[in-house]
C-alpha cells in the first residue's frame, strides 16, 4: 500500500506539473505582439509601424465597433478584446481597398483572405502564431515604447492553399485578366499559395510597413502553432448568407464542360478523297457505256430517212417565229440603210441624252458599302452599334522591329531567375522609339486653313478631366517619358528595380497605380485606361511578353461619320502622317505601318498606275479590230477593203453604251463601283464585237442576188444574223438582270450595268452601225478609200474571196473536229475535265486576303505580313445587349454578369467559356457591383448635395452610397442601381479606387430618359489571332452562334459586332449566292434560248448544259490557280456565263437552221460558217488584250481579272469551237422540217447556198 500511494502521489505531482505547464502556456498564448500604432516606417512613407506590447488584449474602445464589423465580423463578440486599436483597423481597412475591389467578387476568397489579415492585425491569440523578432525605439519620449519592425508570421500550409484556391480564378473584368495578376506581383499563372503570401507581406510592395515573414507549416514550429482557421471554398456559401463564388470565378462551380466536337474529318474513301474517288469511276463508267455506244453506232449505222412533208406543230410554229424574226430585222436593216443620216442621228441624241447622265455620277470607295448591303445582318448591327456607342475609332498602328542584336538577360536583385529581354526592349531602342512616338504626336496637318494635332482628333476617354491621347504603346507603363524610362532605384553597388522591374510587373497587372517595386510607378497609361501587353507587344512565346521581338504602337483616332469637317481634319492628319513614315529613317528601326485610309489609298494609287496598262490592253483589242474587220482581195486595194474607221465606229458603239449603261443609272442615283467601271466595257467589248464580226464577216461572204439592191441585201444579211446576235444579246440582258437580284452590292450593281449596256449595245448595232455598215459599203463599191473617203481609186474589178479563218475552217478544222474518231476523243477529254472540275469544286478557298487587294510595291503589304507574323490577338468582339433589357431586377442582373448568384449561363459566363476568343470579356456590369459594395472607398457621395465624391477626396461631409448592412451589401435594383450607375460611369480610376468606369466603360452603356434608364450596352473581348479569310470567317460564324446561344438563354437580343464583320459576312452565304446566281442566269438562257430558236427545247437544253461545264471549268481553274470565290470572283463568273453565251449560241442556232441532213454535216456547216466569226471576234479580240492585264502591278488584277479573263475566253473557245459541235453530231436536236422547206421556198429558182 505505501508503494502505491507513493505512486499516486507522484503521478498526481506529475499530472499537475503537465497541467501546470500547458495552463502557463495558454495564458501566454492570451498575450498580443503589438497593440496600436508608433513611429513611421523608414520605408514606406506614409505607413507607421505598430507599438511592441506584450500584455493581454485590450476591449475595443466603441469607436471601433462599426470597422470591426466590416472587417474582422468574427471578433464581434463579448468586450471584444483585441490587440488592435480603433487606428490599426482603419489602416487594415485603407491596405485592403485594392484586395477588396478586385476579389470580392467571391465571397469565400474574400472572407479568407480577412481572415489572413485579420488574424494577423487583431487577434487576441497573436502570440501562439506571431513573433516579433525586431524592434526599434520609437522616439516619442511620453509613450516610452518601441516599434515593431519585423515579424514571423506562422501559417498553415492547409490556410494558405485553401486561400489560394479559393481566389486563383477570380477574375478582375475591365482588365481582361485574373485579378491574382494584380495581387500577387507577377502573372496568374505563376502564382502560388506561398509567394502570394510573401509578396503581400514583402515590404517592397509598397503596402507592408515592414516586413512580415510567412513560415508554412501545418504542425508546431519552434513552440508556436501556425494559424490555420477554418476556410471557405469558392463553391462554398457563407454563413452571412452570401452566396458561392460564379464560374467565371471558381472553375470547380463550373462542373464539366462542354466538349467542342472534334473537327469534321476529310471525307475520304480508301484514304483518297471521296470526291476524287467518285468522280474517277464516274468517269471510268461514263467512258465505257459512251464508247460501247460508239462502237454500237459504227456496227450498226442507221440508214438515213428521207425528209417527209408532215412537219409537226411545234416544227411549224418554230418555223414561223423564226420567219418573223427574220422578216422583222430584215425590214429594219433595209430601213437603216436607206435612211443613215436619220438613224445616226436619232442614235447620237439618245446617246448624248443617256450619257448625260454621267455628270452625276458617283463612284463608291467606301468599303462597307461596296461589300455589304444596307439590308444585311452585319451591316444593321453596325449601324445599331454606331448610333449607340458611336462608330468604331480610326486606326493608326506600327509594328517595329529593331536591325540590333541586342537581346539581353536581366537578373533580378537580390533573388530570382534571370529573365531574357527581347531586342526592342533594349533601353536605347526604347528611348529610340519613344523619339519616335513623340514626333508622331508632333505631326500638323493643314485642314482648310486649320492647323490640325494629334490632340484634334485622338481619343481621350477621360476628356475634359484628362485631356490625353490613347497611345497603346509599351512606352506608356513609362507615362512616355524618357525620364521614367531612365529611374532606377539602388545603391552604389546594386540596383533593385529599374525599367526591367517595372516592365515585368506591368504586363501582368497593367491596371496597376503601383507598381509595388521600390519605384512605386504606376502602369496606367497617361490617358487613363490599361494597356494590356497583347496589344504592344508581338513576336512572344506564350506569355513570356519579354521575349517581344516586335513593338505595337496604336494611335485611336476619333471616327466622324456624320462630321465632315472632323473627319476631314482626320484625314488630313492621315496624309501626314503617312508621309512622315514614308520618309522617316532609322538604322535601327524597321517600320511597318498603317492608317486607316491606306487600304482605301492604296486600292486608288493602284487604280491609276494600272490605268496604262487597262489602255494598252484595249489599245491592242482595238488595233486588231480596226485591222481584222477588213477582208483584203488585193494589194491594190488595200486602202479600198480596209475597214478601220467601220472599225472604230463599231467600238465606240461598245463604248457608247457602256456611257448609256452608266448614265441612265447615274439619273437614278445607283453609284458605280470600281468593280463596274473595270468589267463592263471588258464584257460589253466582247459581246459586241462578236455581234460586229458576225454582221461585216457575213456581208463579206455573201453575194448580191439579182435585182437586188445594197439595202435589200443588207437588210437580208441582218435578217439572217440578227435573231442570233437577238438571241446572244437578250439571254445575257435576261441573265444579267437576274443577278441583281443578289444581296451583294457588288454584284447587284454589275448586273444592272451590265445587263443594260448589253441590251443598248445590241440596240444600236442593229440600227446606227448597220447605218454606217451601208455607207461603208457604198464607199466600198465606190472604190473610194478607208477614212479619207473623198479619195477614189481607179475603177477596178472586185474579186470576191474567202478569209483565211473562213476558208481554215471550212476546209480543215471543221472537217477534221468531226471526224469519226476524233469526235469520241474530244467528249472524253472534255468529260475529263468536267469530272476533275466537279471533284476540285469544293476545295475552292473562300475569302479575299487583304494584301491582294495592294500593289505589288504597297508599303501595307509589309504591315499585313508583319501583322500575320507579331501580333498574338485579334480584333476586339463587341457582344451587343439591344435596348429593353430590365438591369433592375436580380433576374435582369443574373442573366447577364458574371460574379456571386450570377447564372451559368449568363451573358458573361458564356462569353467567358467561349473558345474562340482570347480573354475575359470585360463586364461594366460586375465591375459596378464591385464598385458600389459599402466595405469599398468607390462609390460615395456629399451628403450636402448629393453629388459624386471621388474616392481621391478627403472630405468629412462624404458619405457611402449604401449602408453597411446585409441589404446594403445586395447588389443594387430598382431606383438604386441607376441612383448611382452615372457616377460610376464618370469616375476615373484612381490609388484609391481601381475600379471607375469612365475609361473602360464610359461609351459601353447607353443611358437614355435622361440618365433614368440603361439602353443598348456590351461586353467586350478579343478574338484569337486571325490570319487569313478562312480565319476572319471562321470567327464571325462562331461568334454569331455564341450570341444566339446567349439571345436563347437571356430571352432578349444579344448579337457580336466587330469592325470586320460587314465585310466578311458575304463569304457566309457565298457559296449559296454562287449556285443562286449562276443557277438563275443559266435557267433565264434556257428559257431565252428555247424561245428564240423556235421554241426547240432540246436546243435549250443543249446550251445551258455546255455554258453549265464552263462554268464548272471555271471553278476547276480557280483551285488550279489560287483564285479564291469571293465577290469579285463571283462577278467575272456571272459575267462568264454571259460571255459564254456568245461562244455558244451562234453556234446552237447555226446548227438549227441548217438543211443538211445528217447531224454531222449540220455542225460541220454550223462551225464553218460560224466559227470563223466567233473566233475572230471574241477568241483573238480579247487574248491580246488579256495578256497585257499580266504586267499589272495590281496583284487583284494579275489574279481576278488576267486569269479569270484567260481562263473564261479559252474555255468559253474550246466548249464553244470544239465540244458543243462535236455534242450537236451526236445529239444535236432534230431537223425542224418547217425550216428545210421554208429554206427550200425561200432561195427558190436561185443557185445560192445557204450560208447561215
Amino acid at each position: 500500500m505505501g508503494l502505491l500511494s507513493e505512486q499516486s502521489h507522484f503521478f498526481s505531482f506529475f499530472l499537475f506539473i503537465i497541467l501546470a505547464a500547458g495552463h502557463y502556456k495558454w495564458v501566454q498564448a492570451q498575450h498580443c505582439v503589438w497593440y496600436g500604432e508608433c513611429g513611421e516606417s523608414a520605408k514606406v512613407p506614409g505607413k507607421k509601424y505598430n507599438c511592441n506590447y506584450t500584455g493581454p488584449p485590450k476591449p475595443l474602445p466603441a469607436g471601433g465597433h462599426e470597422l470591426l464589423v466590416e472587417l474582422c465580423p468574427g471578433y464581434d463578440y463579448g468586450d471584444r478584446s483585441l490587440c488592435c486599436d480603433v487606428q490599426q483597423l482603419q489602416t487594415l481597412k485603407g491596405s485592403l481597398q485594392l484586395p477588396l475591389q478586385f476579389l470580392s467578387r467571391c465571397p469565400a476568397c474574400f472572407f479568407n483572405l480577412m481572415n489572413l489579415f485579420c488574424e494577423l492585425t487583431c487577434s487576441p491569440h497573436q502570440s501562439a502564431f506571431m513573433n516579433g523578432t525586431k524592434f526599434t525605439l520609437f522616439n516619442d519620449t511620453a509613450q516610452n515604447t518601441t516599434n515593431v519592425v519585423e515579424v514571423e508570421y506562422y501559417i498553415g500550409k492547409t490556410f494558405a492553399n485553401a486561400m489560394y484556391n479559393a481566389c486563383q480564378d477570380v477574375q478582375a473584368p475591365s482588365s481582361n485578366v485574373k485579378a491574382l495578376s494584380l495581387l500577387c506581383g507577377k502573372d496568374a499563372n505563376d502564382c502560388n499559395a506561398t509567394n502570394w503570401i510573401e509578396y503581400m507581406f514583402d515590404i517592397e510592395n509598397g503596402q507592408s510597413p515592414f516586413p512580415i515573414i510567412p513560415i508554412f507549416s501545418d504542425v508546431p514550429v519552434s513552440g508556436m502553432t501556425p494559424m490555420n482557421n477554418k476556410t471557405y471554398k469558392c463553391t462554398e456559401g457563407l454563413e452571412d448568407g452570401s452566396g458561392s463564388c460564379s464560374c467565371q470565378d471558381c472553375s470547380p462551380a463550373c462542373g464539366p464542360q462542354p466538349v467542342p466536337p472534334p473537327l469534321t474529318p476529310p471525307w475520304t474513301i480508301l484514304g483518297i478523297d471521296a470526291m476524287a474517288v467518285i468522280m474517277w469511276i464516274a468517269y471510268v463508267v461514263f467512258l465505257l457505256i459512251f464508247i460501247g455506244a460508239v462502237i454500237g453506232a459504227w456496227s450498226f449505222p442507221r440508214s438515213l430517212l428521207p425528209v417527209t412533208v408532215d412537219a409537226s406543230c411545234g416544227e411549224m410554229l418554230g418555223e414561223r417565229f423564226e420567219s418573223m424574226l427574220r422578216s422583222v430585222f430584215t425590214v429594219w436593216g433595209s430601213f437603216c440603210v436607206q435612211q443613215p443620216l436619220l438613224v445616226i442621228l436619232g442614235s447620237l441624241v439618245i446617246v448624248g441624252c443617256c450619257s448625260s447622265g454621267l455628270f452625276y455620277m458617283k463612284i463608291t470607295t467606301d468599303p462597307v458599302a461596296l461589300w455589304s448591303s444596307p439590308s444585311s445582318q452585319a451591316r444593321q448591327e453596325k449601324d445599331y452599334f454606331d448610333s449607340h456607342f458611336g462608330p468604331f475609332f480610326r486606326s493608326e498602328q506600327l509594328i517595329i522591329t529593331t536591325t540590333l542584336k541586342s537581346e539581353s538577360i536581366y537578373s533580378p536583385y537580390p533573388v530570382g531567375a534571370d529573365v531574357p529581354f527581347g531586342a526592342p526592349l533594349d533601353k536605347e531602342v526604347l528611348h529610340q522609339v519613344l523619339d519616335l512616338q513623340t514626333d508622331i504626336e508632333n505631326i500638323v496637318a493643314s485642314y482648310e486653313n486649320e492647323t490640325v494635332t494629334l490632340k484634334d482628333i485622338c481619343l481621350s476617354p477621360l476628356a475634359p478631366y484628362n485631356d490625353h491621347c490613347t497611345i497603346l504603346s509599351v512606352l506608356n507603363y513609362f507615362q512616355n517619358s524618357h525620364e521614367q524610362l531612365d529611374r532606377t532605384k539602388g545603391d552604389e553597388f546594386y540596383v533593385w528595380a529599374d525599367y526591367h522591374t517595372h516592365f515585368l510587373y506591368c504586363v501582368n497587372a497593367p491596371a496597376s497605380l503601383n507598381d509595388t517595386s521600390p519605384l512605386h510607378d504606376p502602369c496606367l497609361g497617361t490617358f487613363g485606361g490599361p494597356i494590356f501587353p497583347w496589344l504592344v507587344l508581338g513576336g512572344y512565346d506564350g506569355t513570356n511578353y519579354n521575349n517581344a521581338t516586335a513593338l505595337v504602337i496604336t494611335f485611336p483616332v476619333n471616327n466622324f461619320h456624320n462630321d465632315t469637317a472632323k473627319l476631314g481634319k482626320a484625314l488630313a492628319w492621315e496624309i501626314e502622317f503617312i508621309s512622315f513614315l514614308k520618309n522617316f529613317s532609322n538604322p535601327n528601326l524597321t517600320i511597318a505601318f498603317n492608317s486607316e485610309r491606306s487600304i482605301e489609298d492604296e486600292i486608288n494609287r493602284e487604280s491609276e498606275s494600272d490605268i496604262s496598262t487597262v489602255v494598252i490592253s484595249y489599245a491592242i483589242m482595238f488595233v486588231y479590230i480596226s485591222l481584222a474587220l477588213g477582208h483584203i482581195h488585193s494589194c491594190k486595194r488595200v486602202l479600198v477593203d480596209s475597214k478601220v474607221s467601220l472599225g472604230i465606229a463599231g467600238i465606240l458603239i461598245v463604248l457608247s453604251s457602256v456611257a448609256c449603261s452608266l448614265g441612265i443609272f447615274s439619273y437614278a442615283g445607283v453609284p458605280l463601283t470600281l468593280i463596274v467601271i473595270e468589267v463592263i466595257p471588258f464584257l460589253v467589248l466582247a459581246v459586241g464585237v462578236d455581234n460586229i464580226f458576225i454582221i461585216v464577216q457575213t456581208y463579206q461572204r455573201d453575194e448580191r442576188m439579182p435585182q437586188e439592191e445594197l439595202h435589200q441585201q443588207i437588210g437580208r444579211i441582218l435578217g439572217d444574223v440578227a435573231p442570233s446576235m437577238f438571241l446572244s444579246s437578250f439571254s445575257e440582258t435576261v441573265a444579267f438582270f437576274l443577278g441583281a437580284l443578289s444581296t451583294m452590292p457588288a454584284v447587284r450593281t454589275f448586273s444592272l450595268f451590265a445587263g443594260l449596256a448589253v441590251l443598248i449595245d445590241f440596240l444600236l448595232q442593229i440600227s446606227c452601225f448597220i447605218s454606217l455598215l451601208g455607207l461603208d459599203a457604198r464607199r466600198q463599191e465606190g472604190n473610194r478609200l478607208d477614212i479619207l473617203c473623198c479619195v477614189k481609186l481607179p475603177e477596178g474589178q472586185e474579186e470576191r474571196t474567202d478569209g483565211f479563218l473562213f476558208r481554215f475552217f471550212k476546209k480543215i478544222y471543221a472537217p477534221f473536229l468531226l471526224k469519226e474518231w476524233v469526235r469520241p476523243i474530244v467528249v472524253a477529254v472534255f468529260v475529263a475535265m468536267l469530272s476533275f472540275s466537279i471533284a476540285v469544286t469544293n476545295k475552292v478557298q473562300i475569302g479575299l486576303d487583304q494584301q491582294l487587294s495592294m500593289p505589288d510595291d504597297s508599303y501595307v503589304l509589309q504591315y499585313f505580313k508583319n501583322l500575320s507574323e507579331y501580333l498574338h490577338t485579334g480584333p476586339p468582339v463587341y457582344f451587343v445587349v439591344k435596348d429593353g433589357h430590365d438591369y433592375l431586377s436580380l433576374e435582369g442582373q443574373n442573366s447577364v454578369c458574371g460574379g456571386v448568384g450570377c447564372n451559368n449561363d449568363s451573358l458573361v459566363q458564356q462569353v467567358y467559356t467561349a473558345s474562340l476568343l482570347s480573354f475575359n470579356p470585360s463586364s461594366w456590369l460586375d465591375d459596378y457591383f464591385d464598385w458600389v459594395k459599402p466595405q469599398s472607398t468607390c462609390c460615395r457621395y456629399y451628403n450636402s448635395s448629393g453629388a459624386f465624391c471621388n474616392a481621391s477626396v478627403v472630405d468629412t461631409s462624404c458619405v457611402h452610397c449604401r449602408p453597411l448592412t446585409p441589404s446594403g451589401k445586395r447588389r443594387p435594383t430598382g431606383n438604386d442601381f441607376m441612383k448611382f450607375l452615372p457616377m460610376f460611369l464618370s469616375d476615373n480610376p484612381n490609388v484609391n479606387c481601381g475600379k471607375g468606369g469612365h475609361a473602360a466603360y464610359g461609351s459601353a452603356v447607353d443611358l437614355t430618359g435622361n440618365e433614368t434608364s440603361v439602353g443598348a450596352t456590351y461586353f467586350m473581348t478579343y478574338h484569337t489571332i486571325l490570319k487569313d479569310s478562312p480565319d476572319f470567317i471562321d470567327a464571325l460564324k462562331m461568334a454569331r452562334v455564341l450570341a444566339g446561344n446567349i439571345t436563347n438563354t437571356m430571352g432578349h437580343t444579344v448579337f457580336p459586332y466587330s469592325v470586320f464583320y460587314v465585310f466578311y459576312e458575304q463569304y457566309l452565304t457565298i457559296v449559296y449566292d454562287t449556285v443562286f446566281q449562276l443557277v438563275v442566269s443559266l435557267v433565264a438562257i434556257f428559257v431565252v434560248t428555247t424561245v428564240l430558236l423556235g421554241f426547240e427545247l432540246w436546243s435549250g437544253v443543249l446550251v445551258s448544259i455546255t455554258i453549265a461545264m464552263i462554268l464548272v471549268n471555271m471553278f476547276g481553274v480557280m483551285w488550279l490557280w489560287g483564285i479564291s470565290l469571293n465577290a469579285v470572283s463571283l462577278v467575272n463568273l456571272v459575267m462568264s456565263c454571259g460571255i459564254s453565251v456568245e461562244f455558244c449560241s451562234h453556234i446552237m442556232r447555226a446548227f438549227s437552221i441548217s438543211v443538211k441532213s445528217t447531224r454531222v454535216e449540220r455542225a460541220e456547216e454550223a462551225l464553218a460558217h460560224m466559227g470563223s466569226s466567233v473566233f475572230s471576234g471574241i477568241t483573238l479580240t480579247k487574248f491580246g488584250g488579256i495578256l497585257i492585264l499580266a504586267l499589272s502591278k495590281s496583284q487583284i488584277f494579275q489574279i481576278f481579272y488576267f486569269r479569270m479573263y484567260l481562263a473564261m475566253v479559252l474555255l468559253g473557245a474550246t466548249h464553244g469551237l470544239m465540244f458543243l459541235p462535236v455534242l450537236l453530231s451526236y445529239a444535236g436536236p432534230s431537223l425542224n422540217k418547217a425550216k428545210v422547206f421554208a429554206a427550200n421556198k425561200r432561195y427558190a429558182g436561185t443557185e445560192r447556198e445557204t450560208i447561215i
